[in-house]
C-alpha cells in the first residue's frame, strides 16, 4: 500500500528564489527554452510503472525523455502540460523518429494506481508512460531535480489538492539533463529544443 499522503507546505519564498537562481545559472547556450546542462544530475529513479512493474532510468536509455511531476486529479496544470508536450512533439516532426518518451510521475500515490495512470496517459499519447512510488521515494526524487510537491488538507469526502512544480525536465538519450520546459515557453521553442536534443 502506498504511504498515505500527509500535509506538506510549499518551500518558503526565500528557498523558491534560491532554486530559481540556481537554475538560471550557466546551463548551456543556444536553447530556445532553458538549457540546464551541468546543473542537474543524470536521470535516475526507481518507480512502479502503470503496468505494475518496476521502472528504472536504465529502461529509458537510448531515447530522449521528458519528465513531468503531476497527478491525475490535477484540474489544469497537468492536462495543459501534457497537451503542450504533445503539440511540441508533433511540431518537432520526423526528426524525433518516434523515439521521444514522456514520463508522467505521479506525486499522488494514494490515489494514482497503475490502472488509473494507464487510463490517464492513454488519453494523451502512446509516448506517455505513467509511474509513481511511495511518498518518501518521491520526495527524494523531486529533491534530486529541485522540484516540489505538497498536499492540502482533505475535505469531508477525503479529497485533497496536490501542489506541484509545473516544469518539464528534458533528458537526452544517455540520461543527461539538457533542458527545462516552463509554462511560459512557446511550443515552437520546445519543438526546436526537442529536435536539438534528439540530434545528440
Amino acid at each position: 500500500m502506498p504511504e498515505h499522503p500527509r500535509k506538506r507546505r510549499w518551500p518558503g519564498p526565500a528557498l523558491a528564489v534560491m532554486m530559481a537562481a540556481l537554475l538560471s545559472a550557466c546551463g548551456g547556450s543556444g536553447y530556445q527554452t532553458k538549457g540546464i546542462e551541468g546543473l542537474l544530475p543524470d536521470l535516475a529513479f526507481r518507480l512502479t510503472s502503470e503496468t505494475g512493474e518496476t521502472l528504472t532510468a536504465a529502461d529509458l536509455r537510448g531515447a530522449p525523455t521528458v519528465v513531468f511531476f503531476g497527478f491525475t486529479h490535477c484540474p489544469d496544470v497537468c492536462p495543459t502540460a501534457m497537451a503542450r508536450i504533445a503539440a511540441a512533439t508533433e511540431a518537432a516532426g520526423e526528426s524525433l523518429d518516434g523515439d521521444l518518451q514522456v514520463l508522467f510521475v505521479s506525486v499522488d500515490p494514494g490515489r494514482d494506481t497503475p490502472q488509473r495512470l494507464a487510463d490517464y496517459t492513454d488519453f494523451f499519447s502512446d509516448r506517455v508512460t505513467g509511474a509513481t512510488a511511495p511518498v518518501e521515494r518521491l520526495r527524494e526524487l523531486t529533491k534530486r531535480y529541485r522540484a516540489t510537491f505538497g498536499y492540502g488538507e482533505p475535505n469531508e469526502f477525503g479529497d485533497y489538492n496536490v501542489s506541484h512544480s509545473s516544469a518539464m525536465y528534458v533528458f537526452d538519450a544517455e540520461g543527461h539533463a539538457r533542458a527545462l520546459f516552463r509554462p511560459s515557453d512557446s511550443v515552437t521553442g520546445m519543438a526546436a529544443d526537442l529536435r536539438r536534443i534528439a540530434r545528440g
